[in-house]
């Protein structure tokens, strides 16, 4: 891997993570950052690394975006979500290598027709890259992305699988969750707000339960998490689609209970149950007066000028990805839990959630450029190479912890 040129497109805080990781890598050549923020050139210029320049571009405006994408061995895309399909086609367009941490597919999309349609947009990029002889991996961050590698591999150490429960979280460390909401923001506060009215599945009884997207905070869909090693309990509601997850991992036809899940100290769920009831998440724009403001804008400006939501120069967040499959090993009732917690590093201010989510971008990247990653078209993380990954990870100080354990027959998480 040498000459190579690597775009990053977005500058945000899980921006600063990856461009870090990226310009350490050996190989790479050219590095340009492309982001909307006014002083991006001079802002990337100071990092004094002659081959890393920074771009003005409006990500609305395909022609910019296709001029900065054209010609690149890779890119890594860490833009808003509402961005990641029309990227992902471009790059279709262009024939250029793509990395994305965010779902392709819009996961909060509740409209059936326009879901259908993200669909089989899908499949004829898929079908695109696979005849250009390149790659997209898509939904590599933390969650998605770190989850669902470590969700094959601990689902593949079963020979059937009964329960299968996922957790991607970040959060404040405890004492660091010391405002009302027990709760400071490491990554888009709208995308926070927009993840917490997304419509859910989960699994129960081996048949698909749907979770409407103001019932994700609801008591009956919440349980309690205890881990010693985070230093308190933590409630846990469901996030994504476990149905398309149990096709994905082909565990479809055995699997009883399974669910993917966010966590938060206690409080948070009941404050924010409240809210999504009370209209403060919708995306909806309402009269203000004279002008027009969807709430979760609102939402997001309110709480994003206040200190109290940020971290302080001492301040720790946590990241847990914990994946739990029980079921039958050689016959036997068995319970394999695989998890990683990581820490703010103070030492270069990078929090938890910059580490587990700008880093695998980085690493996916490399794993394109020198071949470690060499299937074609769009890739599942699930589809990565466990031992490479995890050992990159480690390198960075991420590291892996496994527990296998016999199953008391429990499905519950």
């Amino acid at each position: 891997m040498s000459g190579m040129k690597v775009v990053q497109l977005g500058y945000g805080m899980q921006g600063r993570a990856s461009l870090a990781d990226l310009m350490s890598a050996p190989g790479i050549s050219e590095i340009v950052v492309a982001d909307n923020i006014a002083g991006i050139p001079e802002t990337i210029r100071a990092l004094g690394d002659p081959r890393v320049k920074g771009v003005r571009v409006d990500a609305t405006k395909r022609e910019e975006l296709a001029a900065v994408m054209r010609g690149a061995d890779v890119v890594v895309e860490l833009l808003p979500g509402l961005f990641a399909l029309s990227v992902a086609r471009l790059a279709a367009e262009l024939g250029v290598n793509l990395v994305s941490t965010m779902y392709l597919a819009n996961p909060g999309e509740q409209n059936p027709e326009r879901r259908a349609a993200q669909l089989l947009e899908l499949k004829d990029i898929d079908s695109v890259m696979k005849a250009k002889g390149r790659t997209i991996l898509e939904e590599f961050g933390m969650d998605p992305g770190i989850d669902l590698v470590l969700g094959r591999k601990t689902l593949g150490e079963l020979d059937e699988v009964h329960a299968f429960h996922s957790y991607g979280a970040g959060f404040p460390a405890p004492d660091s969750a010391n405002n009302p909401i027990r709760y400071k923001f490491t990554w888009s506060i709208i995308g926070v707000m927009r993840s917490y009215l997304r419509p859910a599945k989960v699994i129960r009884g081996g048949k698909d339960v749907a979770v409407p997207a103001d019932e994700m905070f609801a008591p009956q869909n919440t349980h309690i998490l205890d881990l010693p090693e985070l230093g308190g309990p933590l409630e846990c509601f469901p996030n994504g689609d476990s149905g398309h997850y149990a096709e994905l991992f082909k565990i479809r036809g055995t699997v009883k209970s399974m669910g993917r899940y966010i966590c938060r100290w206690p409080g948070h769920a009941a404050f924010w149950s409240v809210m999504a009831k009370c209209g403060f998440l919708s995306d909806e724009p309402i009269p203000v007066g004279d002008v027009k403001v969807a709430p979760t804008a609102f939402c997001a400006a309110l709480l994003g000028r206040q200190e109290q939501f940020s971290y302080g120069p001492g301040e720790r967040d946590l990241a847990l990805i914990r994946t739990d499959a029980r079921g039958l090993k050689n016959g036997r009732p068995v319970r394999v839990v695989y998890q990683i917690v990581d820490r703010r590093d103070l030492s270069t201010g990078f929090t938890a959630m910059q580490r587990t989510v700008g880093f695998p971008a980085s690493i996916g990247a490399q794993m394109i450029l020198d071949g470690r990653l060499a299937k074609k078209g769009i890739v599942s993380p699930g589809e990565v190479d466990f031992d490479a990954f995890m050992g990159e990870l480690g390198k960075r100080g991420i590291r892996m912890t496994r527990e296998e354990t016999a199953w008391d027959g429990r499905l519950d998480p």
